[in-house]
């Protein structure tokens, strides 16, 4: 029970830092596209949103990139050791469906301590 606690306490950690990603000029990211992140979690997988910030919200797809990558070190420790991009990890993860799916849960949880955060900041405005 506590490792649970412990998970959510992790994932509200990593909401709080994704919801401090600033892009290349400075500007805090946007309600939006947490909102899209999360919406393409939901359809596609945690592979296709990471491919999709890069292409769609590329001023901050690298510092989120990033972030998760370490969250997912982490959480699944060994299994990732050698992943260097967050494309790679969730390849990895993918190799066990219930890994995979654990994983799209952890981030799905983070996005949305994401979203409070930066809705509490008022810069949510979409």
């Amino acid at each position: 029970m506590s490792n649970a606690k412990n998970l959510n306490v992790k994932c509200a950690e990593l909401g709080r830092q994704l919801a401090s990603v600033r892009d290349q000029e400075g500007k805090p990211i946007e309600e939006k596209v947490l909102n899209a992140a999360l919406a393409v979690l939901e359809e596609q997988g945690p592979y296709a949103m990471f491919l999709y910030l890069k292409a769609r919200h590329d001023k901050v797809a690298k510092p989120m990139s990033e972030k998760s990558l370490g969250f997912l070190k982490e959480v699944f420790g060994e299994e990732l050791g050698k992943a260097n991009d967050i494309l790679e990890a969730i390849k990895e993860l993918a190799k066990d469906l219930d890994k995979l799916l654990f994983a799209r849960d952890l981030l799905r949880t983070a996005l949305a301590y994401a979203r409070y955060h930066v809705k509490a900041r008022g810069e949510g405005a979409a």
